[in-house]
């Protein structure tokens, strides 16, 4: 299941909230304690790459399962550390945790008309202490409250699932994410936009200049214009750093944008989008 992208989380009792765990998404199919495998979202097999996680789930009491969570590498902090992770993917089999959150089959049963909060209880009853593969707990209290609390933890959101909703594969709206964003004023190294394609703003800390993603445009008309503008005013040869990237208007100091983005590393900002500029606020 998919959850829709929301403003805010809902509301009601029909509602369970789990923390959004940064990381990626990924199944776990034990076909036999020798016979287990982990699948990627997109279908790709990172049994390999997840020893860790195979060697955990060979441990539980189970003939077969299908359990569906999100593999994470934790900071010093305990927190989900998106880089780390995505550097241990090619590193470190061993570093990664499942924040298991649904199971979908165990021992020759189809579980995927179950209610969600039947599916977590048969979820949480096979998950051993201190394993590598942990359940992602229901969060309790309103909904307003436990996403401020997230936000101020410094997390990347909350997921809410209807409590009685079966499991089906594919975009749902019987689970809801909500992201926590934030704004940056950033600096513009340049514009990429190849014909037919979705332009993006390339993006660097301020002073430093290092490079730390890019932005989509998405903003109106008026907008574009008066951003491409700024950036003919200011064309300027590519930063030495930077790798050759086609159909890109490079530009030099002094435009600086507001951006918004997920919370998190700094260093590489992620799903990100151009509001304006800084000196336009």
């Amino acid at each position: 299941m998919e959850p829709k992208l929301v403003a805010k989380p809902p509301g009601g009792e029909d509602w369970t909230h789990e923390i959004k765990l940064d990381g990626y998404r990924s199944q776990i199919i034990i076909n036999s304690s020798e016979d287990i495998h982990v699948f990627t979202k997109t279908g790709a097999d990172w049994t390999s790459k997840y020893v860790g996680l195979v060697q955990a789930a060979r441990e539980l009491e189970v003939e077969n399962a299908i359990i569906d969570g999100e593999a994470v590498v934790t900071n010093e902090a305990g927190l989900p550390d998106f880089g780390a992770l995505q550097k241990a993917v090619h590193s470190d089999p061993y570093a990664m945790y499942l924040g298991a959150f649904d199971i979908l089959h165990l021992n020759g049963h189809d579980l995927r008309d179950i209610g969600c909060k039947a599916r977590r209880e048969i979820l949480y009853g096979i998950i051993k202490p201190h394993s590598r593969i942990q359940f992602s707990e229901t969060i309790p209290g309103d909904a307003k409250t436990i996403f401020y609390l997230a936000e101020q933890a410094g997390l990347e959101g909350i997921v809410s699932k209807l409590a009685d909703s079966k499991y089906c594969s594919g975009p749902t709206t019987n689970w809801l994410k909500t992201k926590s964003f934030t704004v940056d004023e950033l600096e513009l190294l340049g514009i990429e936009r190849e014909p037919g394609k979705a332009a993006f703003a390339l993006l660097a800390e301020p002073g430093t200049g290092k490079y730390v993603g890019s932005a989509f445009i998405s903003v109106n008309r008026d907008m574009k214009e008066r951003l491409w503008k700024r950036v003919q005013e200011h064309a300027g040869p590519p930063p030495e750093a930077m790798k050759k990237r086609p159909a890109t208007q490079w530009v030099g100091p002094g435009v600086k944008l507001r951006i918004k983005h997920l919370r998190g590393d700094h260093s590489h900002i992620r799903h990100a989008s151009l509001l304006g500029f800084s000196d336009e606020e």
